[in-house]
């Protein structure tokens, strides 16, 4: 598989306000973990990381080149300025050719599954399983087809389908999408009238209302 190629450039030790300086230039403080040898700090062109990096995962393997020696590597961590949403900072762990490694890969839902067509609604509470393989295997993303997923049914990690050199670490019992039927409405609730307080005369007119007393009979002629 042909992977993103990434260019960086090896940094001295900067003080706080030296990397503002060349932030605010274009660059990204980069550092290089792992592959048996010691951290090595770099730089890296912010429109190229940025170009490089979109759409990637922690399972996608970048070629990073570093003084024209290439190393193969994961993208493990990356800072934001939490105002601005400018990269602040990222790490990269690289990979040991022949060492199985473990990492995460996303899973994305594909089709439309019959509950929801006959008015369900689709659930994903997973989005990603971990897998151990040799790097050259890992997949990038797995794809999961929900097109059959009735109502009230779904699919679990043991349900995937199986990739070839590549072990799922995940629980087998853990629930990658299910579909559910949607909550009916509740029907408004009519208050029925309150009773007529104890004593009260019934309405005028009212059926079964007695009737209204005789005028006071006329004073007798003198």
């Amino acid at each position: 598989m042909e992977h993103r190629l990434l260019n960086a450039q090896v940094r001295n030790e900067t003080t706080k306000g030296e990397l503002r300086t060349f932030r605010t230039s274009g660059k990204i403080p980069a550092v290089l973990y792992g592959g048996g040898k010691d951290a090595t700090k770099l730089f890296l062109d912010s429109t190229e990381f940025r170009k490089v990096s979109h759409g990637i995962s922690e399972s996608t393997i970048l070629n990073l080149a570093i003084d024209g020696v290439t190393r193969e590597v994961f993208v493990k961590e990356h800072q934001r300025n939490t105002l601005s949403g400018e990269i602040m900072h990222v790490d990269f762990l690289e990979i040991v050719k022949g060492r199985k490694l473990h990492a995460k890969v996303p899973l994305h839902l594909v089709g439309t599954p019959i509950g929801v067509r006959n008015g369900g609604i689709l659930e994903n509470p997973a989005h990603e399983v971990e897998v151990e393989c040799d790097p050259r295997y890992l997949p990038e993303g797995i794809e999961v087809n929900v097109a059959d997923l009735d109502a009230n049914h779904s699919i679990h990690v043991r349900d995937l389908p199986a990739i070839d050199n590549v072990r799922v670490l995940s629980s087998p019992d853990l629930v990658v999408a299910l579909v559910k039927f949607a909550k009916a409405e509740a029907e408004p609730v009519v208050e029925a009238a309150a009773p007529a307080a104890a004593g009260a005369a019934p309405a005028a007119g009212a059926a079964g209302a007695a009737p209204a007393a005789a005028p006071a009979a006329a004073a007798e002629k003198k």
